[in-house]
């Protein structure tokens, strides 16, 4: 690597040398997150990974793959780069593990204006802690600099993650019956979805995301950087013990869009919106942009993070476990006959 070095792209915006670096210095935190099964380390083509299947009849792989949007905006005002790559991870992981799967591995893609090695290195490790959390290896990744796409300052970051599940053991949505409950897990704040919608809210820059709010017991700005929970390890431990028939991740689009994909054409959902209460930040959010309630439902999590479908025998073992595994979890509705629509009532 000592020798490659190019003077002429050095000038036209481009340091390879930054990037050496930066492998350098993310090399620890990615190592930590290495579990059974990887079979490579930094510098490959290509991240290898071989799964046990030893127990399994007939494994099957899921993928999934996402970024962080316009979070990432609050993060540049903010100059805070610790916590937006758990952010990344969890919008995969989170989405495997409604399939019932563990996830594997994870990689991510980062492009920005300019290497900087110590900052790369700091969003590398936020993708660390959520692989961590996740219980999955940070296997490989991309870093791309692009001078003149990006402006000074500003990046995009973007992961996939792959998880294995035997195919008996998947989530069938075909089980799910009338007299169903629904299992609210509580989402840590916004998460990841809405920042389009709540940068306009808020018209947010570097002074007003400063600004304490009593309400939040916090700043504007810290509230909404909250990185996303990831809810791998209760989900996977709750379906060792509990026969789960459906798991939605709450993202954009919120409860309208994402509760009805966990549902068979036979059935619909009930919410209870006073089952649970509601986080402060949505109140605000509501608030300062006085948005409809529906559109609200429709946009953030509302302080569900994850919905869980179980039969009304096994309510009690579920919410013992979930809060054995750290989770604040409540029966938030119920399924009803219809045809995976939704109804939220007081």
């Amino acid at each position: 690597m000592e020798k490659s070095f190019s003077e002429s792209y050095k000038e036209a915006g481009v340091d390879v040398t930054a990037g050496y670096k930066s492998v350098e210095l993310m090399k620890k935190y990615v190592q930590s997150t290495y579990i059974k099964g990887v079979e490579s380390d930094l510098g490959g083509f290509g991240g290898l990974f071989a799964p046990d299947i030893k127990d399994m009849k007939q494994p099957i792989l899921v993928s999934g793959t996402d970024g962080v949007g316009t979070k990432l905006k609050l993060a540049f005002l903010m100059n805070k780069h610790d916590t937006i790559g758990q952010d990344c991870v969890a919008m995969c992981v989170n989405d495997i593990v409604c399939c019932g799967a563990k996830p594997l591995f994870f990689l991510d893609y980062m492009s920005l204006w300019k290497n900087i090695p110590e900052m790369v290195a700091t969003i590398v490790k936020g993708v660390t802690d959520g692989c961590k959390l996740a219980g999955c290896a940070l296997v490989g990744g991309e870093t791309a600099e692009m001078p003149g796409l990006y402006a000074e300052n500003e990046y995009d970051l973007a992961g996939f993650s792959v998880g294995i599940v035997d195919k008996e053991k998947m989530i069938n949505p075909e089980t799910i019956e009338i007299g169903d409950v629904v299992i609210g897990l509580s989402s840590s704040g916004v998460h990841s979805n809405g920042f389009s919608l709540i940068r306009k809210i808020f018209n947010v820059n570097e002074e007003n995301l400063k600004e304490y709010k009593e309400e939040l017991g916090t700043t504007l700005g810290e509230a909404l950087l909250t990185p996303t929970k990831i809810y791998v390890k209760p989900v996977l431990k709750l379906l060792e013990k509990v026969n789960i028939k459906g798991i939605s991740h709450i993202t954009g689009g919120g409860f309208y869009e994402n509760m009805p994909r966990m549902l068979n054409e036979k059935v619909a959902l009930k919410i209870n919106k006073n089952s649970y209460e509601v986080p402060a930040i949505f109140k605000l959010i509501q608030k300062q942009g006085d948005i409809p309630e529906r559109d609200m439902y429709n946009t953030f999590n509302m302080g569900i993070g994850m919905a869980i479908i179980v039969s009304k025998q096994d309510q009690e073992k579920a919410l013992e476990i979930l809060s054995q595994e750290g989770e604040t979890a409540c029966v938030i509705g119920e399924v009803v006959e219809g045809n995976k629509e939704i109804e939220i009532i007081n």
